[in-house]
């Protein structure tokens, strides 16, 4: 049976025409080169900068069953993003990751391996175990990500150490449940994810990442989602 997993990867895109062909082909390579069987779901949300029309000229190069295309109108969030590219994976596991290049595919297989190892609902990849860690950031990035995991871990206990990441892969069964049942959207968003998981009691498993900042276009933190992430820390406090 393990041969026939599949592997989703959900890509939402806002403007990342430079990074896209890049970060498909790093994609296409460690998938080809460890053997499993994957397809690649770009969800461009209306991109002005005309991601969707590389995103095309890709699945010419790569083929249409291996570069899934499932373009959205409009920016939607995250969340619902995930929500569209659920719908539309034949594979039995997703991966999400941003297609910024903050995130390198060369960790794929490792995540793959972590999760047959322990047969694991969920492997989150982690800047703060081990060997992962941060390229790029300024003090005061690294200050709001490190101070937003510390507050979470005593507030919440969720059993895992790094809760604002988005390079995960998840059973496709389990995400479905979980994405059903987040209610937070944006930078919250994927701290509800692992908070959730661990209140359905799904294991979870971690592989230590090093994260590289934004190589083109602009980063999407900012302060107004410091206070939307303190805000929904409050709330995911008060009911769960």
């Amino acid at each position: 049976m393990a041969d026939r997993d599949k592997y989703s990867v959900l890509l939402p895109t806002y403007n990342e025409r430079e990074n896209l062909p890049i970060i498909i082909w790093l994609l296409v390579k460690y998938f080809n080169e460890s053997g499993y069987d994957y397809e690649i779901i770009v969800i461009d949300d209306g991109s002005p900068d005309k991601t969707l029309d590389v995103a095309k000229q890709l699945q010419k190069i790569y083929g249409s069953e291996k570069i899934v295309l499932r373009p959205r109108e409009k920016k939607l969030g995250l969340g619902t993003a995930y929500i569209h590219g659920i719908k539309h994976a034949t594979g039995n596991f997703i991966i999400i990751m941003d297609a910024d290049l903050s995130h390198h595919p060369k960790f794929i297989p490792e995540f793959i391996q972590k999760q047959k190892e322990g047969n694991f609902d969920v492997v989150s990849g982690t800047r703060y175990i081990g060997d992962g860690g941060v390229a790029g950031w300024d003090f005061r990035r690294k200050l709001v990500s490190r101070g937003a995991n510390y507050i979470t871990q005593i507030l919440l206990r969720p059993g895992a150490s790094d809760l604002t990441g988005s390079f995960r892969l998840y059973k496709k069964e389990v995400l479905q449940k979980l994405v059903n049942s987040c209610i937070s959207r944006g930078y919250v968003f994927q701290m509800e994810m692992i908070i959730r998981a661990r209140q359905f009691g799904y294991t979870i498993g971690e592989v230590p990442i090093s994260f590289v900042d934004r190589v083109y276009g602009e980063s999407k933190l900012g302060g107004s989602e410091i206070i939307q992430f303190l805000k929904g820390l409050l709330y995911l406090f008060a009911t769960t």
